[in-house]
């Protein structure tokens, strides 16, 4: 709303400047001793023309600065000795918007036709071109483009300086939410390392005894060793940082080991050339893989997975599956790790979809676009 009511506002002022510049060219040019042919009647109209035409300075400079430029040398032909005000305007405008080099040439053009349309009202040379130059002196025409030049460069910078400063703002939260993350990782991984001690000392001491293990406290002990894992690795895609080991494909089979040590049968297939993949490219496959294998082990309730990332010309895909509960009567609900893999797809213009499969168990494609030229 507040956008719309400046544009108003911006529209409303051109158009009374334009009446403005408009009137006070038709008064000057009346005052001045006419006859009032048909010829004078041109120029009047010629006058009211390029003063109106100032109206659409903001939305169209260029054609304005052609409009206010033919509007002078049609009132000079007609005999009427008026100054190009709002040529003036103009070219204020035109260079304010950046067309400085097509100002330029608009405004030599102007001067030097300027003397031969004073000439058709006039038959001594050295009155027309004094008329011309009284019409558009060249001080004026230079302060008139130094202004809006001035202008326009203050507007730029004051765009640099307001995207710097959402930059900065971007970046602080970073680093806030960076430190945030890692001071609840070495707060939780404290505690559970407690737990995870203690669950394993009281396992050891159970079996060196002869006991038999409560499965509570196996559960526990599993638990914690899959907790502790869970926060490496919410901390490392939380890290966007150079303190940060880069992950890539490299990196994807230690996912899959890992998968495999807490009871998930999970294999891996690569096929194609992979070591021309893009950094940015081979960071979002490992995070892909890693979210994937993370939500399999956390909500699945599945036995087996599969990874299979297949490299191609001018592509990177990657699929997961799992032989979990999911089914597709069942509607997933979206996470914050599927909307970070997501947000990392489109990221890099690709695509991604992850849905429950007809036959059971749990899919997630994507295919991410590679340019091995860069």
């Amino acid at each position: 709303m507040s956008t719309g009511l400046t544009g108003v506002g911006a529209g409303a002022r051109d158009w009374a400047i334009a009446v403005c510049v408009a009137a006070t060219l038709l008064v000057t040019g009346v005052s001045g001793q006419r006859s009032g042919t048909n010829l004078d009647l041109l120029g009047y109209v010629l006058l009211v023309a390029g003063g109106l035409a100032l109206a659409a300075r903001r939305r169209a400079p260029v054609p304005v600065l052609a409009v206010t430029g033919l509007s002078a040398l049609g009132y000079q032909a007609a005999g009427i000795d008026v100054p190009a005000v709002a040529f003036l305007f103009a070219v204020y405008a035109a260079v304010r918007e950046g067309h400085r080099t097509l100002t330029i040439l608009a405004s030599v053009t102007l001067v030097a036709a300027l003397p031969l349309a004073a000439l058709a009202s006039l038959r001594d040379m050295g009155e027309a071109f004094a008329q011309a130059r009284g019409a558009l002196e060249i001080a004026w025409l230079v302060a008139a483009g130094a202004a809006g030049e001035a202008l326009r460069q203050a507007e730029r910078r004051a765009d640099e300086a307001e995207r710097t400063r959402e930059e900065m703002a971007r970046r602080r939260a970073d680093e806030e939410r960076l430190h945030i993350a890692r001071e609840l990782h070495d707060s939780l991984t404290h505690q559970i390392s407690i737990i995870k001690v203690q669950s394993e000392v009281a396992v050891h001491v159970a079996r060196k005894r002869g006991e038999e293990v409560p499965e509570a406290l196996l559960a526990i002990q599993q638990a914690g060793r899959e907790a502790n894992r869970e926060l490496r690795a919410t901390l490392e895609a939380l890290r966007d940082d150079d303190t940060a080991p880069p992950r890539g494909l490299d990196h994807v089979p230690e996912l899959v080991r890992r998968a495999r040590t807490i009871g998930l049968d999970a294999t891996l297939t690569i096929d194609g050339q992979r070591d021309d993949v893009p950094a940015a490219v081979g960071r979002t496959a490992y995070r892909i893989v890693q979210e994937s294998l993370t939500n399999i082990a956390r909500h699945a309730a599945a036995g087996s997975a599969s990874v299979r990332i297949d490299c191609r010309p001018d592509a990177l895909a990657i699929r997961v599956d799992d032989d979990g509960k999911a089914t597709p009567d069942t509607t997933p609900t979206p996470g914050v790790g599927l909307l970070g893999m997501r947000e990392r797809v489109t990221a890099l213009g690709g695509r991604l979809r992850a849905e429950p499969r007809g036959d059971g168990g749990f899919t997630v494609q994507a295919e991410l676009p590679v340019d091995r030229t860069s």
